[in-house]
């Protein structure tokens, strides 16, 4: 599992040649570069020395072959108990190193697939950043001896194979993945796109903190008799709570009453959790999408002329480019870019919408008269989305009853408490009278090629991210922040490589549609998780979601349609 075969020295020997560096330059540290050290229990891989003390971390990967790490077969059986434990022994190598040398690609409350840690038949592979022990600009070769000597094999021999780890633990973590999986898997065939388990508990400790929020004050999620449904999980074994079928399903309520944070957890549901998160049990299908307005970001050659009827600048919607989009036309062009990658089910909230994308009421409309007026709302398209292309909304609004003559469900949540109210809903918008200018037809969506050429990234071809809201790409910054359901740097890193590794391979080649060149990409991750897009320099990323994927193609400003 290491790049190299050859093995430079044992422990001791590394002990012995880091020990003989103190106190010379920090370049001397560069005589490790691509050297491989047996640790006894596992191999060391010195892949890339940082330049300085200041550069980041240099990158090593350690190696357990299968007949140390002593992985039982069951806990291998599935992708799903495959990136559990590789999660758990992760966490563990991670908690017994310490951060102050070593850097591992963690994460949070989501159990993802990443490149930091893989575990297969061949045993355990985990990739780390260390930095390199110095006074100034000299080594420190005794502490970076005790690092990498001594440290580094005691928490291998602790916490990466199965008789020392947490075997508990880690038989929990793969069940709970594995019983998510299992709920997501029977949505469909239910005809439902999400489900909230009774006892969930949905809120987060703070904007800063995705953990559980803990106290008297938090209320357990309890689903409303009439959406109540029971789904069967491998090892949680009958699990009752709320399923949100198939079509148009309104949230409502007051102001921080919680009607926001149910929808969060619908857009967090695509992913699995640790145990004891509060949201384990709640899954989405795979792929949901949730959307919002954003000002300024570029369009290129986007059908928009669902929602966008004849323009005053003379543009034509149906083939709409801009390098600085309203928030109307965004959000448009998010929901239509959207269900081109082949997303089922919208998540839309109000208060991150264009008002006058979402509605337009008789007030409006008798002052602002309809010829005047290019912009056909989304509640006119909603149930047209749903019966043309199969594609479900779930909206939250506080603000306007105009969806609700168009729901066919409305869950009112009071206090963190949800309520099914469609009937009453029903009879306020019967008693206000009938929309007339709902739409029976979603328009076709067109089929868009990508220019291979706009899609290589400039200069180096260099990737990186800051936070989840910008990805680097060659040359290239991309505003992501409006992709709300990415919650770690690493996937921001992961779409990165994603777009370099469909460039460089010929996925992207001119004539394949963005959806055909999404589903190369979901085979190729399907095939080899993330060391399908690995390109030998030992970045840390998770393999990304398609959706993601394609709402950073569709903001790169390079990007040309063909």
């Amino acid at each position: 599992m290491t790049s190299r075969a050859a093995v430079d020295g044992d422990r001791r020997t590394l002990h012995a040649r880091l020990t003989a560096m103190d106190g010379s330059g920090y370049g001397a540290y560069k005589r490790l570069r691509d050297t491989v050290w047996d640790l006894g229990l596992a191999r060391l891989d010195i892949a890339r020395v940082q330049a300085d003390p200041y550069a980041p971390p240099s990158r090593v990967e350690v190696v357990v072959p299968a007949e140390e790490a002593g992985l039982p077969q069951d806990m291998l059986a599935s992708e799903p108990r495959r990136r559990a434990l590789a999660d758990h022994l992760l966490r563990g190598f991670a908690e017994a190193l310490g951060r102050e040398t070593f850097r591992l690609d963690v994460g949070g409350q989501r159990v993802l697939d990443r490149s930091a840690c893989r575990v297969d038949a061949g045993g355990v592979r985990v990739r780390l950043g260390v930095a390199l022990p110095a006074r100034g600009r000299r080594i420190k070769g005794r502490a970076a001896a005790e690092h990498l000597a001594e440290t580094l094999p005691a928490a291998v021999a602790d916490t990466l194979r199965w008789s020392s780890t947490d075997r508990v633990g880690a038989r929990r973590a793969a069940d709970v993945v594995e019983d998510a999986g299992a709920l997501r898997d029977q949505l469909g065939a239910r005809g439902l796109v999400a489900f909230v388990a009774d006892g969930a508990v949905l809120p987060r400790s703070s904007g800063v903190d995705d953990r559980p929020m803990a106290g008297s004050q938090v209320v357990a999620f309890a689903a409303p008799p009439e959406l109540a449904v029971q789904l069967e999980a491998p090892h949680a074994g009958t699990v009752r709570g709320m399923g949100l079928p198939e079509g148009v399903d309104l949230i409502v309520g007051g102001g921080f009453h919680g009607k926001s944070t149910l929808l969060d957890a619908l857009a967090d549901g695509v992913w699995d959790h640790v145990p004891d998160d509060g949201r384990e049990q709640v899954v989405t299908r795979p792929r949901t999408a949730a959307v919002r307005a954003e000002d300024g970001r570029r369009i290129c050659r986007t059908d928009v002329s669902a929602f966008v009827g004849q323009l005053p600048t003379g543009d034509e919607p149906s083939d709409l480019s801009t390098d600085d989009a309203s928030g109307s036309t965004s959000q448009a062009a998010a929901i239509v870019e959207s269900v081109e990658a082949g997303a089922d089910v919208l998540l839309i909230d109000e208060d991150t919408s264009a008002t006058n994308l979402m509605v337009r009421d008789e007030a409006m409309a008798e002052l602002v008269a309809s010829d005047r007026e290019p912009l056909i709302p989304f509640v006119d398209l909603v149930r047209a989305l749903h019966r043309t292309h199969g594609v479900s909304t779930v909206l939250v609004a506080g603000g306007s009853g105009d969806f609700f003559a168009v729901a066919d469900r409305v869950v009112h949540v009071d206090a963190f408490v949800p309520r099914e109210v469609t009937a009453a809903a029903h009879a306020i918008a019967a008693r206000r009278g009938g929309r007339t200018t709902e739409r029976v037809v979603f328009p076709a969506i067109g089929e868009r090629v990508p220019d291979p050429a706009s899609v290589r990234p400039g200069g180096k071809a260099k990737i990186g991210a800051r936070g989840t809201g910008e990805l680097r790409y060659g040359r290239e910054s991309v505003d992501l922040s409006a992709l709300s359901q990415l919650g770690e740097q690493s996937e921001v890193v992961g779409i990165g490589a994603a777009l370099r590794r469909l460039a460089a391979d010929g996925h992207i080649d001119g004539e394949a549609t963005i959806a055909q060149v999404l589903d190369r990409l979901d085979v190729l991750l399907a095939r080899a998780g993330p060391d399908g897009l690995d390109d030998g320099r030992h970045v840390d990323f998770v393999a990304p979601r398609r959706l993601d994927v394609a709402g950073a193609l569709n903001r790169l400003r390079a990007l040309r349609i063909l």
